[in-house]
């Protein structure tokens, strides 16, 4: 392979997962815009210098490596809005966790990565990666629990998330199969968090029932679960902070049901 085609070939598989990269800057800002710009950052500084893609890592692992550089040391020129409340109320939350911690628990429950690649793109031991993880968890879990509103229409799926929901310390305010039950049910007590498919049982769309719940009764941070997550993360509309591939894993809800609760300020998409 020539040069030039391996720099195609690494720009291609850059390209593939991109939207995953920029699904783990979202979740860590909690804005689609904020982290776009790490995520642009991040390809800037790719392209100023090949090498800092480390080498025998894997591309993947390797591009998130890089974001993770450029996230710890500020590298965006973004100047935050302080009058935004909502970023306000999530850095105060930030602020009260153990360095690292969020970081860690994204990598490993929301991307996939085992522990030993998450100690590469932080750059530090496995064990403490794995320390970071389980502080984490305890640290969001611990922080606040609330009322969740799941929107699912495969009744076993259902069953699953409000295990997990209520596992976690949580209180289940109904579970909703159309985009008429979910409105309703969000109309009867409005939740602190919703968890919703895309499709739903009489083809209506769950991105609709959460604009409308949250166009009338308030806003509130947002799960999507989806079988086609590619399909959601174009860049194309607003995205969702949290959005988990289907079949899911019960870590990777547990860990998006806490930080999303703990963060507090996640987008949701208009159709």
């Amino acid at each position: 392979m020539t040069q030039s085609d391996a720099e195609q070939d690494l720009s291609t598989q850059i390209g593939e997962n991109l939207p995953y990269l920029r699904r783990y800057a979202r979740a860590l800002t909690g804005s689609q815009e904020r982290g776009d710009r790490y995520a642009a950052a991040t390809l800037e500084t790719i392209l100023a210098d090949r090498s800092v893609m480390m080498a025998g890592l894997g591309v993947k692992p390797a591009l998130f490596r890089v974001l993770h550089s450029v996230w710890k040391s500020g590298k965006t020129d973004v100047i935050f809005d302080s009058d935004d409340a909502l970023f306000g109320a999530a850095q105060k939350h930030m602020a009260k966790l153990t360095e690292n911690t969020r970081e860690a628990l994204l990598l490993h429950t929301i991307e996939g990565f085992p522990f030993g690649q998450v100690a590469a793109i932080m750059d530090i031991d496995q064990s403490e990666a794995e320390h970071l993880v389980q502080t984490a968890q305890r640290e969001m879990a611990d922080s606040i629990s609330g009322r969740v509103l799941i929107i699912e229409d495969e009744p076993l799926i259902a069953m699953d998330l409000e295990g997990i929901v209520a596992d976690l310390g949580h209180r289940i305010t109904g579970n909703a199969r159309t985009r008429d039950e979910a409105v309703k049910l969000g109309r009867a007590e409005m939740p602190d968090l919703i968890l919703a498919d895309i499709r739903l049982a009489d083809n209506s769309s769950g991105i609709d029932a959460v604009n409308d719940i949250l166009g009338q009764f308030g806003t509130c941070p947002v799960i999507f679960i989806t079988a086609y997550p590619e399909r959601l993360l174009t860049g194309d509309r607003p995205e969702p902070a949290f959005l988990i591939s289907k079949p899911y894993q019960q870590e990777s809800v547990r860990s998006a049901v806490s930080q999303a609760m703990f963060f507090a300020s996640t987008e949701t998409l208009r159709a």
